[in-house]
């Protein structure tokens, strides 16, 4: 309430001729806010004729999750990767259900690796299931095994990887709770993938309420602010979908694994935990931006944030503990190092806006100054030039320089304002 009665405040001061009522303030608000419903609601539905590439897209971290924890428990010197090990597992799966009469005619339509690895793959299954003082005396007897697939078999054996045929399958298509669950699912990623879509417009809408009094020249910057503010939600988005995501999913997997849980995801919770991750990490890249309004609005200004810096970095870290949808200290420190450095380039963006705004001050009481200057001369020198008349021109200079709304200047001095932030 108190942010919304400044708000308020500041937009009265925007119009000093009439100063509207409370239930205008209101008006405006619900304007806002009837606009920013209609955009999401709009962008929601043209996202959900594309949920099906939306839905493959989300799924595309936990598939590499799959490939690289598969990756890890195979020999990295081998030619075998995680999709040749499952073509493999399902080669000697199918073998198994096969009579041994048609085992020639299946291994007929693989390649003669892809057929070696069949091979070893129905062995390494069979040595899996045995004790282990009984593993290496079982190796030592497959004759009909060659060298390189007895070493493999063995490395296989150490590294100990899946040997169940469909584990990709399961980890990429999880399973729903209920009937209704994945229509469900689709209406939210749709939401999530709309509020995206339809970031810059929210961001201008939202200031167009907060700061209705701009000066012509910052009335030209909102769109180029707005450009930066969506670049900034993209990168925190992109950050947390190419890096963050994939090392936070590999973390829990192979936490869960050496627990000896099986990592069985259920799609909702996926979709909701990375839905809300990377608007999260989106969200938090907009710092710059939200400083930037809240110096605009005379909230904050650059001295009081450089002597709080040390507040505000507990702050984010708190927050950060709060906002994460992990507790680990790896994803913590993720989120806190870009948010820490961003507040930084916060407090440099602040003190660069007080020096241009004391640059411009000095510069009108300069012109005013000349402009007296001028008209001193022209009584001197027997001018028809009256009084009134310059009073009147510097009047309408001045109005011309007035802005909609009050000076939201930083308030300190001028000698203040010229120091850079420590």
């Amino acid at each position: 309430m108190f942010l919304l009665k400044k708000i308020f405040q500041l937009r009265d001061k925007a119009n000093n001729d009439t100063e509207k009522p409370f239930l205008e303030h209101l008006e405006d608000l619900r304007i806002m806010v009837t606009r920013i419903v209609v955009t999401l609601l709009i962008t929601t539905v043209v996202c959900f004729s594309y949920r099906d590439a939306l839905m493959e897209l989300l799924r595309k971290p936990i598939v590499e999750v799959w490939a690289i924890h598969s990756a890890n428990r195979l020999p990295a010197e081998e030619e075998l990767t995680a999709d040749l090990w499952e073509i493999a597992k399902t080669g000697s799966e199918t073998l198994a259900h096969l009579p041994e009469s048609l085992h020639g005619n299946y291994l007929a339509q693989l390649s003669e690796f892809e057929r070696s690895m069949v091979t070893v793959a129905s062995c390494y299954r069979a040595t899996a299931v045995l004790p282990e003082n009984k593993q290496q005396p079982f190796i030592d007897s497959l004759s009909s095994l060659t060298e390189s697939q007895k070493s493999l078999l063995q490395q296989l054996v150490i590294l100990k990887p899946d040997y169940n045929a469909g584990s990709r399958d399961k980890f990429k298509f999880m399973s729903a709770l209920n009937p209704t669950e994945p229509f469900m699912l689709s209406m939210k990623l749709a939401f999530f993938a709309g509020v995206v879509l339809a970031f810059p417009l929210l961001l201008y809408f939202v200031l167009q309420f907060v700061m209705p009094g701009l000066h012509k020249h910052e009335k030209k910057a909102v769109f180029p602010a707005l450009a930066f503010g969506f670049g900034l939600f993209l990168c925190g988005v992109l950050f947390a979908y190419l890096k963050v995501l994939p090392s936070v999913l590999e973390f829990f997997y192979t936490y869960g694994e050496s627990m000896g849980i099986a990592n069985e995801w259920r799609i909702g919770y996926y979709l909701s935990f990375a839905l809300q991750f990377t608007l999260i990490f989106g969200l938090c890249f907009e710092l710059p931006v939200v400083v930037w309004v809240l110096v605009k609005i005379g909230l904050l200004d650059y001295e009081l944030m450089s002597r709080t810096r040390g507040y505000a970095i507990v702050a984010i870290v708190i927050l950060a503990a709060v906002i994460t949808p992990t507790p680990d200290a790896f994803t913590l420190c993720l989120l806190v190092v870009p948010m820490a450095v961003l507040y930084e380039i916060s407090i440099w963006l602040a003190w660069f806006d007080a020096r241009k705004q004391k640059k411009e001050l000095e510069k009108e009481e300069n012109e005013r100054l000349q402009r007296l200057l001028t008209y001193e001369n022209d009584e001197s020198s027997g001018s028809n030039i009256s009084e009134s008349e310059v009073i009147a021109a510097m009047d309408e200079t001045e109005e011309d320089e007035q802005p909609d709304r009050h000076d939201s200047s930083p308030h300190h001095d001028a000698e203040d304002t010229g120091r850079k932030p420590e």
